[in-house]
């Protein structure tokens, strides 16, 4: 059995992450994960995370889950959506707060004299371009649009690790991917097919 945990730390949409995997594979058991027992035990690791990036790393040291999501990105496949993607690298500028450091490279906010006429968050619909190929955009066209709700994004010190960028007020490095790891800016749970897709696509993954 594909047994995928979904790390609920009480802070993601873990219901609607869990209900679009469901729906994209139905086959596997989806487990909505609060023990690190159920996340190590799992085959696959969805890490979500949604609001402020210091909330969101007090409640995963709270919860007793950091050293099973960074043995799971170590070990398994791990999905990181949002927040999620955000918590991989060293730290963020929201609240200079020091995150999970899997990779070296910062958090910054959208700022400039282009969000003067640019609403920040970035939310909505917006392109996504490949700039390189990935098992997990199988099926999905080069420039499709996914659902983004963000203010901040990923800054990678290594450039090979983008995978996909989007453009709001400028270019910026909306996936990213190493080895078993892939993880997204935007939100596949609220992105249609092609966000099922995504899903589906990482259900089937063998990095």
């Amino acid at each position: 059995m594909n047994t995928i945990a979904i790390v609920d730390y009480g802070m993601g949409n873990f219901h609607s992450v869990a209900r679009a995997l469901r729906a994209a594979a139905p086959e596997a058991d989806i487990i909505i994960s609060s023990t690190p027992e159920q996340v190590q035990r799992a085959s696959r690791v969805v890490f979500p995370g949604q609001g402020a990036m210091p909330d969101c790393m007090r409640t995963l040291d709270a919860s007793g889950l950091r050293e099973a999501v960074l043995q799971a990105a170590r070990e398994k496949p791990l999905l990181g959506v949002c927040v999620g993607e955000q918590m991989l690298f060293t730290g963020s500028d929201e609240g200079n707060v020091r995150s999970l450091g899997v990779f070296p490279g910062w958090v910054r906010k959208f700022a400039g004299p282009q969000y003067t006429k640019l609403k920040v968050p970035h939310m909505g619909w917006n392109a996504v371009r490949q700039t390189r190929p990935h098992a997990l955009w199988e099926g999905i066209a080069d420039g499709t649009p996914f659902y983004f709700v963000h203010s901040y994004y990923v800054v990678p010190d290594d450039p090979a690790l983008t995978v996909g960028v989007s453009q709001y007020g400028q270019r910026f490095t909306c996936a990213i991917a190493a080895d078993n790891i892939f993880a997204v800016q935007f939100h596949p749970e609220k992105s249609a097919g092609p966000g099922l897709r995504l899903y589906r696509n990482f259900v089937e993954w063998q990095p």
